[in-house]
Formats: C-alpha cells, structure tokens, sequence
C-alpha cells in the first residue's frame, strides 16, 4: 500500500491496482513486506518528478504543515519542502521512505521532512496539517480507503485543504484495463468522507485527462479524478 506516481507517471504515488497477486505462502499483498520486496526490484521505481495534479492544485497555497499520505519515493514530499513547506511524509515501506529521505537529502530539504512508517489501515500520523494529500491512495488486498480518507480529512485544520487524487479509468492504450475495478468518482469520493454540513468548501471536483507515455513510448492519457475540499470551520 504504497501511492503515488502514475504510469510514466508524473511523480512518485501508487501502486498499481488491478487484482492482488496470488502469493500463499509469501508476502501478503499490500503489506510492508510486500512493498519492500516491490521497491527492492530496482533503485527506482517512479519518475522522481512530483504528482502533477498536486502541482496544479497546491502550488497557490501558502506554505504551512503538510501531510503526504504514501510518500513513496518522495517526490511529492521534496516539491513541498522546496517551496516551504513542512511535511510529514508517510508510506508502509522501509525501503521506499530511505530512498525518499535519500531523495530529500539530495535536494537540501531533508530538515523540513518527518519520515513515518505507517500502516493506514493501523496506524495514522498525529497532529492537523494546513494541507492532506492523498494521491493515488490505492493497493492491492483489503485496503479500507474510505475510512483513512475520513481520517485524512479529520487531519485537516481549519482554514487547511484535503486533496484525493485518484484514477477514473484504464489508460487510452488499454481502457478496458481496469474494468473490473469501480473508481469512485470525486462525487463519490465527497460523499463518502461524510464531512459536516457548512465545515467545508468544495474547490475542486472534477475528472482531468492526464497526458502520458505509454508502454512503447507513444503518447497516451490517463483519466483522474481531482476533489479538492478546504475546511472552513
């Protein structure tokens, strides 16, 4: 249950969701040893370059504390510290969060992060953040998203912004990719962290093609879902 990036993908956030692989006898899907021996295949990964629908949507907000919910390789997390802000950076891996501390340590930012191994599923970082970001919060086996969605907004101060990212479909090489798997839509994503009447904004809730790059190189797109709520009271 690492997150982040997409496919060529834009940044360092996800795991990529299509029926859990069937493994008896050896790491249960989705759990930290699973995602160790995932990360442990090669030195990299992502791309190494940050979610760009994090960039569109969080790159007018004042610098404060920040939540990077499944860091992964830590993409996300350095483009928040370079500009300013303070983040706490989260992932199920050990081997993911080194390479991202090594990736921050690199970039001259690695006073401005706290690394955090955590199981969302049992464990969540303390303290409220001016902005939550889960993007592309997805993993193989049971994974109760909606629950630590609920819990990623009741981590939002006042005054602070919940950003979910995630996808809406299978990629333009291979729409029919995913079609197994429901992706709720932003509506859907709204509904089910039950926020409090008046307590919160809707900013962002919208479908948004991503551009990529398919398995041969070509051109391709990719749909994603953007809500992007603030919290007002």
């Amino acid at each position: 249950m690492t997150q982040h990036d997409h496919h060529t993908h834009e940044h360092a956030h996800e795991h990529e969701h299509a029926s859990a692989p069937e493994n008896e006898n050896g790491p249960v899907a989705g759990g930290e040893e699973f995602w160790d021996e995932r990360y442990g295949e090669s030195t990299r990964i992502w791309s190494g370059n940050p979610n760009a629908l994090l960039v569109r949507e969080a790159q007018d907000l004042a610098p404060g504390r920040a939540l990077d919910l499944g860091c992964g390789e830590g993409a996300d997390t350095v483009w928040l510290a370079r500009r300013g802000w303070r983040v706490t950076a989260t992932d199920i891996s050990k081997v993911a969060l080194g390479r991202a501390a090594e990736h921050a340590a690199e970039a001259g930012v690695a006073d401005l992060v706290d690394w955090q191994q955590h199981d969302f599923a049992q464990s969540f970082p303390e303290g409220e953040f001016d902005l939550v970001s889960a993007c592309f919060l997805h993993s193989y086996g049971e994974f109760p998203r909606e629950r630590i969605l609920r819990r990623a907004a009741a981590a939002v101060a006042p005054g602070g912004t919940l950003l979910v990212v995630g996808h809406a479909g299978g990629p333009s090489w291979n729409p029919e990719a995913l079609a197994d798997i429901h992706f709720p839509t932003p509506q859907e994503v709204l509904a089910q962290l039950e926020l409090p009447e008046g307590g919160w904004k809707v900013l962002t809730a919208a479908e948004h093609v991503q551009p990529m790059t398919d398995p041969e190189g070509r051109p391709g797109t990719r749909p994603d879902n953007v809500l992007k709520v603030r919290r007002v009271a």
